[in-house]
């Protein structure tokens, strides 16, 4: 199963140099934060549905997605409420696998990620392509509790935390940007710890 490791960000003026600006070390816990009631989502009706601009529109069940090659994460999560964690491990498929199969158009430039409740999040396609981006159903060797959005969620561990969607659904391959939940509400587009993306106009 491949590895990747945590990116490394630049220097930072915090105590712990892989700190990005402005947060914490949540060590003792994972804090929990959500708009949403937690849902139970049963794995023998979950599906992961990858569309839009593709050449074939394709939707995985819990079985057929964990039949595909493992991959797994190591490193820092970071939320923009200002905590990060150090020390993760996130095991599921890598994004790539699954665009592989549907195969984005040319045209293909942002994708809009959907949870299971309605949430969205919009990211540019490269901030999910080139072992940057991961569907999870595992965190430190345990099954993703639901509060933190099992039985699987997005992780986009290089970008805020609020861009890996929790009880995600799927990915709509877009030409143009199209706002997800906290962008329509004042959140920045991208969210880059290392630059301070937490709201527009930052």
């Amino acid at each position: 199963m491949p590895v990747t490791r945590g990116f490394a960000g630049r220097s930072s003026t915090a105590r712990d140099p892989r700190l990005p600006p402005g947060q914490y070390d949540a060590a003792d816990g994972w804090p929990v934060l959500h708009a949403e009631a937690t849902p139970s989502i049963r794995t023998d009706r979950w599906t992961f549905t990858v569309d839009g601009l593709v050449q074939s529109p394709t939707t995985w069940s819990w079985e057929e997605i964990h039949a595909l090659p493992g991959s797994r994460y190591e490193g820092a999560i970071h939320c923009v409420t200002t905590w990060s964690k150090f020390g993760m491990t996130f095991d599921g498929v890598s994004v790539d696998t699954l665009l592989e199969s549907a195969g984005p158009l040319d045209d293909a430039a942002f994708v809009l990620a959907r949870s299971h409740t309605g949430y969205t999040t919009n990211l540019p396609l490269e901030d999910v392509t080139g072992g940057k981006a991961w569907v999870v159903w595992n965190v430190n060797g345990t099954p993703l509790e639901a509060i933190h959005g099992g039985p699987a969620r997005l992780l986009v561990p290089h970008l805020y935390f609020w861009k890996s969607a929790k009880w995600v659904s799927g990915l709509k391959l877009l030409a143009q940007d199209q706002p997800g939940f906290w962008e329509r509400n004042g959140y920045h587009d991208r969210g880059d710890p290392w630059l301070e993306q937490r709201y527009q106009g930052d």
